[in-house]
């Protein structure tokens, strides 16, 4: 009866190894970095947009202005370019891995 126990146990140990990610699959995943400075809101210009409107903190403070958008986006990324490019956004700042940017809103 012991032997028995003891191979369930065995069996039991082996099913709840974790299966690694296969590589290709592993270098395919994208995140965001975090940043403790920065409270980001919501995607920018649309839910699921890598830029954020960004909220006040102790580091954006100085940053805000009621005729424009704070909007932080990880920093190098196509997704930061594009806002540039049709915004005319200013920078601000960079923190953390995230460019802040001024967004006219006129």
């Amino acid at each position: 009866m012991k032997q028995f126990a003891g191979v369930g146990f065995v069996l039991s140990l082996v099913g709840c190894q974790q299966m690694p990610l296969q590589p290709e699959a592993a270098d395919t995943v994208i995140r965001s970095p975090t940043n403790q400075d920065l409270r980001l809101v919501r995607g920018y210009r649309s839910t699921d947009d890598d830029c954020q409107l960004t909220g006040e903190t102790a580091f954006t403070v100085d940053f805000l202005d009621d005729a424009a958008d704070l909007v932080s986006c990880p920093s190098g990324s196509d997704a930061a370019q594009s806002l540039v490019d049709m915004y005319n956004a200013r920078q601000v700042a960079k923190t953390g891995g995230y460019t802040v940017y001024s967004v006219p809103r006129r």
